[in-house]
């Protein structure tokens, strides 16, 4: 039996914690063999809620944190006062070697500093991404940064590329997977300065399979597997796709329920349409991951359920095994 994956996870973050994260604790140790999940948060709120479900009693501890880091509270500040936070105790375990990844549906603010910080970048990164997968018509693209590093510059946007290309090979076995950076036209010369000054860097680059500027229209057609911008862009992109599809929605169910005939339509063709609008469902995917650090930390949605909550533990499963941060790191070592 392969070595357990420990996951250290934030059982009081997020608006529909800790149901949502318990019960995503559950469901994971019960699909994967090769898990223990470490649950910090408020013990006895945590334990009443463990009590619902049936488990493998070893595969799932309680770790006591009294304090909770809310979604509004400044994140340095709350990072050096709540010690005793379910955030900062789950980001230490990962520091001290307890734990090997870190979720939380919590304060994106205090996770991102946190990862920075407590948790610390990998030799030779210069910022360490957010990057979720998101759906397109032939699977899924790697959107790289979606909200870490609003103010990047073009070095670091290279590496943004390099990492998503280890996560896309090893991770979703994408051998060889494209790159593109984000930009308003297909020409080379357009863009504003950080996108024009990316641009040759990255074509330049050896070992990514750059193939220009996405426009982004075609991000859902699957253009590219690596979508590569700073994170100001990345999460308008990311915001725009999760408003997008919430509309299409609402309108598909208000077009199908509006009369006999479209309801009898609907009756027939239920299964068929739940397959495919669950192949656009962010749910699936997990969280994103915070990559170039020396141990993975996954920020899920605030709003994530319990489906999420398990991808996001299963992801850190595969991101261990296929050891992605040491390929990481042996990917930028060429850089000094």
């Amino acid at each position: 039996m392969a070595e357990l994956v420990r996951v250290a996870v934030d059982a009081m973050g997020g608006d529909n914690a800790p149901f949502v994260t318990v019960k995503g604790a559950v469901d994971a140790v019960k699909e994967s063999q090769n898990l223990k999940v470490f649950l910090v948060g408020k013990k006895d709120i945590v334990e009443k809620e463990l009590s619902a479900y049936e488990y493998d009693k070893d595969k799932i501890e309680v770790v006591d944190a009294t304090e909770v880091i809310e979604m509004a509270e400044p994140p340095v500040m709350a990072i050096r006062k709540k010690k005793d936070s379910s955030i900062v105790k789950a980001m230490y375990m990962v520091n001290h070697g307890e734990a090997d990844a870190y979720v939380s549906a919590g304060s994106t603010g205090a996770t991102l500093v946190g990862g920075q910080v407590i948790v610390g970048r990998l030799k030779g990164v210069d910022r360490a991404p957010l990057a979720p997968l998101i759906p397109t018509e032939k699977g899924n693209s790697l959107l790289i940064d979606c909200g870490a590093n609003v103010d990047a510059r073009s070095n670091h946007l290279v590496q943004f590329a390099k990492m998503g290309t280890v996560y896309m090979e090893n991770v979703m076995g994408i051998k060889n997977p494209t790159v593109a950076i984000v930009n308003i036209g297909a020409e080379e010369e357009k863009g504003n300065a950080l996108v024009k000054e990316t641009f040759p860097l990255l074509k330049n680059c050896p070992d990514i399979n750059f193939i220009g500027s996405i426009e982004a229209r075609d991000i859902p057609a699957g253009f590219a597997d690596i979508i590569v911008c700073e994170a100001f862009t990345g999460n308008v992109i990311l915001k725009m796709y999760e408003g997008v599809a919430k509309s299409m929605m609402h309108v598909i169910k208000k077009s199908l329920m509006s009369n006999l005939k479209t309801k009898i339509g609907a009756l027939l063709i239920k299964d068929d349409l739940k397959k495919s609008l669950s192949d656009y469902s962010m749910d699936k995917y997990g969280g994103a991951p915070m990559l170039g650090l020396k141990g993975l930390v996954v920020k899920t949605h605030g709003s994530a359920n319990d489906i999420e909550v398990k991808n996001s533990i299963l992801q850190c499963v595969t991101f261990t095994e296929q050891k992605i941060s040491e390929k990481i790191s042996a990917k930028l070592s060429d850089e000094g």
